[in-house]
């Protein structure tokens, strides 16, 4: 398989949201946006998602879906597909990693792996 031609850049960034958070039932919220882009040659359509969620207390959920925010956008090359999710954590800081599955115009299925960022509470200065 000739990877530059099956090529999906993930670019995620989080913030922490404090209004949907409580620190005393250990309950910290997170919204995240995701940037989709096609740095391929071919286009291709994202068809499904696995995520792996890690909090400080190295507990571990795996999110199996398919597409993303209900749709499953075909990019085509140079195209970007933008969008925002959020998450819920038991700990001030955890990790998000995962893949989304796709299948190319020519049937070529491939893994866009999506790179571990972090989920953390912002430092708060007394």
């Amino acid at each position: 398989m000739n990877e530059s031609r099956y090529h999906i850049t993930v670019s995620p960034r989080a913030r922490f949201i404090p209004e949907q958070s409580d620190a005393d039932a250990n309950r910290y919220a997170f919204a995240y946006t995701v940037t989709i882009t096609n740095t391929g040659s071919v286009a291709a359509q994202l068809v499904s998602r696995h995520w792996i969620i890690t909090d400080a207390n190295n507990l571990v959920q795996e999110v199996r879906g398919q597409g993303v925010v209900g749709a499953q956008p075909r990019l085509k090359p140079g195209e970007s597909f933008e969008y925002s999710s959020g998450s819920m954590l038991a700990t001030p800081v955890g990790t998000m990693r995962g893949s989304y599955q796709m299948v190319a115009d020519d049937g070529t299925q491939f893994d866009a792996a999506i790179p571990e960022f972090t989920l953390s509470v912002p430092r708060v200065l007394h």
